[in-house]
C-alpha cells in the first residue's frame, strides 16, 4: 500500500503576507462604500464628478506606475518595494481624515496610487514565489476569501462607527489598522523570502 503524501504546509511567508493585507484592507475597507458620501457633504469643491475624479486618479497612477516600478527594480529590492509602497498607503488615511478641500483627497489618491503601484508588483512576486506546488489555487483562496470577509465586514463596521463618531475618527481608525498590517511587513526577512 503506497504510503500518502505528508500535508504541505502554508508557507510562513504567505502568512504574513496574508495578514499584513487582512490589516490593511480591513482598515482601509471601513469607509470603502461612504467615500461619496463624505466627499459630497463635508469637503470644499466635493461633487459627484470629484467622486468619479479621485476614484480615476487612484486606478490610472496604480496602473501605471506599478508596470514603470516592476521594470525599474530587480528582485534585490522586493522587500524594499513592498514596505515602502505599503508605508505610503498607510499615509492616505491620515490625509482623509483631515482634509477640507477635494485637492487634499486628490493629493491622498495619488500618494495612495503610487504606493500600491509600489508595492504590487513586489507583493505578487513574493506570494507566488512561496505558492506551495501542490495546492497553489487553494491557498490564493484562502487569501481571497479572509480578504473578502474582511473588508465585507468593515464596510458593515464602518457604516455604524461614522454614524456614531463621524468620519475623522474612523479615517484614523483605519489610518491605525493600516499601520498595524505595515508593522506585519517587518516580520519578513530576506532569509525566509529567500527560502521556502
Amino acid at each position: 500500500m503506497a504510503k500518502s503524501k505528508p500535508k504541505q504546509k502554508m508557507s510562513s511567508v504567505l502568512k504574513l503576507l496574508i495578514l499584513s493585507d487582512f490589516l490593511l484592507y480591513v482598515g482601509l475597507g471601513l469607509t470603502s462604500s461612504l467615500s461619496a458620501i463624505y466627499i459630497t457633504n463635508d469637503l470644499v469643491g466635493g461633487t459627484i464628478a470629484a467622486v468619479g475624479i479621485s476614484a480615476a486618479i487612484f486606478l490610472i497612477i496604480k496602473s501605471v506606475s506599478q508596470i514603470i516600478f516592476a521594470k525599474v527594480f530587480n528582485s534585490k529590492d522586493i522587500l524594499k518595494m513592498v514596505i515602502v509602497g505599503t508605508m505610503l498607503i498607510v499615509t492616505t488615511p491620515f490625509i482623509w481624515a483631515f482634509s477640507t478641500s477635494i485637492y487634499h483627497v486628490f493629493l491622498a489618491q495619488i500618494i495612495y496610487g503610487l504606493g500600491a503601484g509600489l508595492a504590487a508588483p513586489a507583493w505578487m512576486n513574493l506570494f507566488v514565489n512561496h505558492l506551495s506546488k501542490r495546492r497553489p489555487g487553494f491557498e490564493w483562496s484562502v487569501y481571497s476569501t479572509i480578504l473578502g470577509l474582511g473588508t465585507g465586514a468593515s464596510a458593515y463596521l464602518g457604516a455604524i462607527l461614522v454614524g456614531i463618531i463621524g468620519f475623522k475618527f474612523v479615517f484614523l481608525i483605519m489610518g491605525v489598522l493600516a499601520i498595524s498590517g505595515m508593522l506585519v511587513l517587518f516580520k519578513l526577512t530576506e532569509n525566509a523570502i529567500k527560502s521556502k
